[in-house]
């Protein structure tokens, strides 16, 4: 019977069927009574079957506990995403790498009604429906009003034309109102989204409801009704935020409030202590200064006044004064790689600091000093690249140029005292590949912006603009050594590269300059012409260090090179005036600004050489050493345009400031009874004479 009644309830409702099943089998569960052995032998066959690809493992290895340790870190997310920092102007690996990983999202538009959203609209919408209530109300209290009124005159106008019985009359009102239903007036609603109408609008906000009462205003009052608008929206936005303002701080703890406090008192301080340090600083600078000039107080009075008396029984022979030395810890090992003095303030000199040797590369400083200050910069900016060379603008001597180790060129500007340049080079706007040996201001191009050049080791001579925020290149030469083109597959025309050291620009002729090599070879090129040259002269055996142009003569430039030698060039001539041979690798050559015919040259055994060509036309009048050490190379040169010093630096990063001897710096001679003659023509004719006396002999020899 009980098989027979499950099957029927079954069949009735399947449900019931299942709930049936589970039921028993429960109670088979429970009590092993009525169970039968082959429900045993089932789940004993069901305990033994195992896959067939099971590891067979000991209960050793059973009973070991395995350990994972399960993070949030998402396998997949990359860690060397680099990206671009407009504030340091440099890519930049980024440290922070998102784990978490989005399998699904989707935006829903459902508010809890707790929250403080659904709170807000609940409100909103009680608000609109208690409006819309009262104003059916109004409008049905108005409406009978106003058939009242209009029955009353009908039956008044009626009875003054027609005596008709008030019985009938009032059975005809009653008949009209069952037959027409009353239906409540509709106001218009002007478009709220008509933002050119808005000023005319008189129901446009239920915030407004006692301005949508009144009347609209004429047109004449349009633009006045506008601004009341703009005005009020204005006030009720100011009115949210500090509401939302005052809610925030009564949600922060006592513990918050007192951080921020804290917070702002600091902050105050720190605004307060800057103010304080800046009201001070040109008056803390001078008192540095004076306390300097009496340290050095020796050093100053030698700078001013001291002149060697022994020059008068030497054989025109000079000396040099050793005066400052100019030293920071913050440019320590690193070798002086380049020397500018300013051109307005002629005190204050700019250095770079990097080094030459290929192995041992890191950072760069820019550093400028002043002579009134020797103990410490003035200026000091940081690189990660070393700085080889640098110059100042003319026209602008707080803009500097300076050329990195991994050929980059940038700008800083001495007014912005920061760290970082105002323009920089980048790999997208046409960097060198190779290190910059040399960067040169120009004269501003035809739209007035500024620009200069720069040569490198790739034989890239590139033109540079300063246009808004960027630096824009021009390539405008590119150097090729004569000779070496080779003709490769399918016909193309393989030449090896020139490798560009020094250059310098012509003083008169703006498109003309030349440019030294690592060949020896030096180049006369125009800024016109960038596949050709104007003229080759193989000047030295190893690579040109510095290549300069007489300030007087337009005519004769001068060549240094690590082969030992100087050599002095009329550029119409292939073959060099004057050869000489310092007995050591030249680092640095150098124009005296007060004669055409001094020179200053600087080798790597650490001496300083002084030429003066109207005197000895053969050898140096002053052969010095400089530095102490043995081991200590000189790298770079420079007489001040205005005091007879000159400045030298050293591969320690070392600056060192020597005053020139009165043999070393001759003017011309007062003859009786003619004026002194000065200036360029005397200094053209000086050297015009020498170069005709070189070329008188050069034929016999």
């Amino acid at each position: 019977m009980l098989p027979a009644l499950a099957a029927a309830i079954s069949a009735q409702d399947p449900k019931q069927s299942v709930i049936t099943g589970r039921g028993s089998r429960k109670r088979d569960e429970d009590s092993g009574t009525d169970v039968g052995e082959g429900a045993d032998d089932w789940a004993q066959s069901k305990a033994t079957i195992r896959p067939p690809d099971q590891l067979d493992l000991t209960d050793a290895e059973l009973k070991e506990e395995i350990t994972r340790i399960l993070t949030a870190n998402n396998p997949h997310a990359p860690h060397n995403i680099v990206r671009f920092s407009f504030k340091e102007g440099t890519y930049k690996l980024i440290g922070f790498v998102n784990q978490l990983a989005v399998h699904y999202s989707h935006i829903g538009n459902l508010i809890p009604k707790d929250s403080d959203e659904g709170r807000r609209q609940h409100y909103q919408d009680e608000l609109a429906t208690g409006s819309q209530e009262s104003a059916r109300l109004v409008f049905s209290d108005t409406e009978n009003l106003e058939e009242e009124e209009e029955i009353k005159e009908g039956d008044a106008e009626a009875e003054s034309q027609i005596d008709i019985p008030a019985t009938e009359v009032s059975e005809k009102v009653t008949e009209e109102e069952l037959m027409t239903p009353k239906q409540p007036k509709e106001s218009k609603l002007t478009n709220q989204f008509n933002f050119s109408e808005r000023a005319s609008q008189t129901i446009n906000n239920p915030l407004r409801d006692r301005e949508c009462q009144m009347e609209p205003p004429p047109r004449a009052n349009f633009s006045a009704t506008a601004n009341q608008w703009e005005i009020y929206d204005a006030y009720m936005e100011e009115l949210e935020k500090q509401e939302k303002t005052k809610e925030k701080e009564k949600t922060k703890t006592p513990v918050a409030k007192k951080m921020g406090a804290m917070a702002m008192r600091k902050m105050t301080s720190l605004e307060s202590q800057s103010d304080d340090i800046t009201k001070v600083t040109q008056a803390a600078k001078i008192v540095e200064r004076m306390v300097n000039q009496n340290t050095y107080d020796d050093v100053a009075q030698d700078f001013k006044y001291y002149e060697d008396a022994a020059d008068e029984y030497r054989d025109q022979e000079g000396t040099l004064l050793p005066l400052w030395k100019f030293q920071t810890d913050k440019a320590k090992r690193l070798a002086v790689t380049a020397l500018s003095w300013n051109p307005k303030y002629k005190d204050l000199f700019a250095v770079g600091h990097g080094s030459y040797d290929f192995m041992k590369q890191s950072r760069g400083m820019l550093l400028l000093y002043s002579m009134k200050n020797p103990s410490f910069p003035e200026y000091a900016f940081s690189s990660d690249s070393g700085i080889m060379c640098l110059d100042m603008h003319m026209d602008h001597p707080y803009l500097v140029v300076v050329g990195h180790y991994d050929g980059n060129v940038a700008v800083y500007n001495l007014k912005k005292p920061h760290s970082q340049p105002i323009f920089r080079s980048s790999a997208k706007s046409g960097k060198h590949t190779d290190p910059v040996w040399q960067v040169k201001w120009q004269k501003d191009d035809m739209d007035h912006n500024l620009n200069f050049f720069s040569v490198s080791s790739d034989g890239r001579i590139v033109s540079w603009t300063l246009v808004k925020s960027e630096l824009v290149h021009t390539d405008v030469i590119k150097l090729k050594v004569e000779g070496s083109t080779l003709e490769g597959p399918e016909g193309l025309q393989l030449f090896t590269v020139g490798c560009g050291t020094a250059f310098d620009f012509h003083r008169e002729i703006d498109y003309m300059f030349l440019v030294g090599t690592e060949e020896g070879k030096i180049y006369k090129c125009s800024k016109s012409y960038s596949s050709q040259f104007l003229d080759t002269y193989d000047a030295h055996n190893m690579a040109v260090d510095a290549v300069s142009w007489n300030p007087y003569h337009s005519k004769v430039f001068i060549s240094c090179s690590s082969d030992w030698t100087v050599k002095i060039w009329d550029h119409t001539v292939k073959t060099p005036m004057f050869i000489y041979d310092l007995n050591s690798a030249v680092g640095d050559v150098a124009w005296a600004p007060y004669s055409s015919t001094v020179f200053a040259a600087v080798s790597t055994n650490g001496k300083t050489h002084v030429f003066d060509l109207s005197i000895n036309k053969y050898e140096a009048i002053c052969n010095q050493p400089v530095v102490a050490k043995k081991k200590n190379k000189i790298t770079h040169v420079q007489f001040n345009p205005v005091h007879p010093i000159i400045i030298v630096g050293d591969d320690r990063g070392h600056v060192t400031c020597l005053k020139l001897s009165p043999n070393l710096r001759k003017m011309p001679k007062e003859k009786k009874g003619q004026e002194v003659q000065k200036g360029p023509a005397v200094e053209i004719a000086k050297l015009d004479k020498l170069l005709n006396l070189v070329r008188e002999v050069k034929p016999k020899t």
